[in-house]
């Protein structure tokens, strides 16, 4: 029998005080909803620390391991329809794909050095209701197998978590606001980006490809801390699928617009992303952009061949049947830029499950490219370095079966004072490249800002 306790309470502080509170504690997560609006998507944010085990993973495919680790710890609470109630929190990077995908001729680069997947087990969740304002504390006593055992530790994880909320009220926060001086470089040269470009055009054209992602990253250092730099982007740059992950040796601070896949049952759903513009504080030429945005086929293109790929990976373990697309195109606002959002759904075969989902899709179709593989290939040959966790997936592996995890971008990765982050855009045959070089710098506005 597995013993656990979740209880709620009135929210009467800030979630960010309390992120704030638990972000000293041994790698700290925030899954946050920070853009709550009226939508479903903005509803619910998690948080953890201290999980019981750490699972890691490199130049190999850990979906086999991780599927058999998460076997030993089910748990199944029908009268709740919280989401996730403790489980696997960690990422997998990008860089991932190249274990997955066997055939990918891979080229010797630099690479940041961090592991391809990275999940802390955590069996103490914090969770918050930003519709109904309530708080959550639930704890279970895994991993222990005996009951008496497994009630001790639950009841004293349970305590630390409430005492360490107890304590978040108190503000005596001051947030650094020193300018950041160092300078900021890239792995291209803008010259270099154009070319690139024009390269990736000259495959479109040889019918390799119909589109192909190509990001630059920047690099720069800093003196802020994870948690101070978390803090600036979720203010300039809110957003439904934002995260905060301490690994101990390095930090991911993102604020992601794009959820890659969510599993609730067997019901699978996927919200790829293309098409951009920014944002004007001028009312009228905010109108126009997103006008441009909304009457611009090349972006409607580059989402529909985006949307086939994901039906495509989705029929892999979907029932082919189940599969459809609820929503083709919409719009949605951020705070620096418009953004264009498909929706598309299925229902996992009998005989497949969350991991062979992950497998199959992994990495998103939105931020390669279609034809995926010859889309990775192409991104293998023109990016100068790996990408690392840049377009990757961050989220969590619930213990009761469900998944959530977005793509990560708009997303710095911080080891020790350097901080990496990628900015990329998809490439069609009608790309024109001094376009889709300024379209990777509005993608970079509000994490520039947050650094500054």
């Amino acid at each position: 029998m597995v013993y656990y306790i979740l209880k709620s309470y009135k929210l009467k502080t800030s979630p960010f005080n309390i992120f704030r509170k638990l972000s000293a504690q041994k790698y700290c997560f925030w899954l946050e909803s920070s853009l709550n609006s009226e939508h479903s998507l903005g509803r619910y944010s998690f948080l953890g620390i201290d999980p019981f085990y750490i699972f890691q993973a490199k130049n190999r495919d850990p979906f086999a391991d991780l599927r058999k680790i998460c076997a030993q710890y089910k748990l199944d609470l029908p009268q709740t329809k919280l989401p996730f109630l403790g489980g696997a929190v960690g990422y997998f990077a990008y860089d991932l794909g190249f274990a997955l995908e066997k055939k990918l001729n891979c080229q010797p680069k630099e690479d940041s050095g961090i592991p391809d997947c990275f999940f802390g087990f955590y069996n103490t969740i914090i969770i918050i209701d930003h519709f109904k304002q309530l708080l959550y504390i639930f704890s279970v006593g895994f991993p222990e197998k005996k009951y008496h055992l497994a009630k001790t530790l639950a009841e004293t994880n349970f305590k630390k978590a409430y005492n360490l909320i107890s304590q978040s009220h108190i503000d005596t926060y001051r947030p650094n606001t020193k300018e950041n001086l160092h300078q900021i470089s890239a792995n291209f040269t803008k010259v270099n980006y154009l070319l690139a470009v024009k390269k990736a055009k000259e495959y479109i054209k040889a019918g390799d490809i119909y589109q192909v992602n190509l990001a630059q990253e920047l690099q720069t250092k800093t003196d802020l801390s994870g948690p101070e730099i978390y803090g600036r982007l979720r203010k300039i740059s809110p957003s439904y699928f934002s995260a905060y992950l301490d690994a101990k040796d390095f930090q991911i601070i993102s604020s992601s617009p794009e959820r890659f896949l969510k599993v609730e049952g067997n019901k699978v759903t996927t919200r790829p992303m293309k098409g951009t513009r920014p944002r004007s504080q001028n009312r009228l030429r905010d109108q126009r952009f997103k006008k441009a945005l909304l009457k611009s086929a090349k972006d409607k293109a580059e989402l529909i061949m985006i949307v086939d790929l994901e039906r495509n990976d989705l029929g892999k373990v979907c029932a082919y049947d189940s599969i459809q697309v609820n929503k083709l195109r919409q719009l949605e606002g951020y705070s620096t830029v418009f953004q264009t959002t498909a929706t598309v759904s299925g229902s996992l075969h009998k005989d497949k499950d969350r991991f062979d989902l992950l497998r199959a899709c992994f990495p998103g179709g939105s931020i390669t490219g279609c034809p995926k593989i010859r889309a990775m290939e192409i991104i293998e040959e023109l990016e100068p370095t790996r990408r690392s966790i840049y377009t990757g997936s961050l989220g969590y592996l619930s213990f009761s079966g469900g998944l959530d995890f977005n793509i990560l971008i708009r997303t710095i990765l911080k080891k020790n004072n350097k901080l990496h982050f990628g900015i990329g855009g998809g490439i069609v045959a009608d790309s024109r490249p001094e376009d889709e070089y300024r379209e990777t710098l509005v993608k970079a506005k509000a994490m520039l800002e947050a650094i500054k």
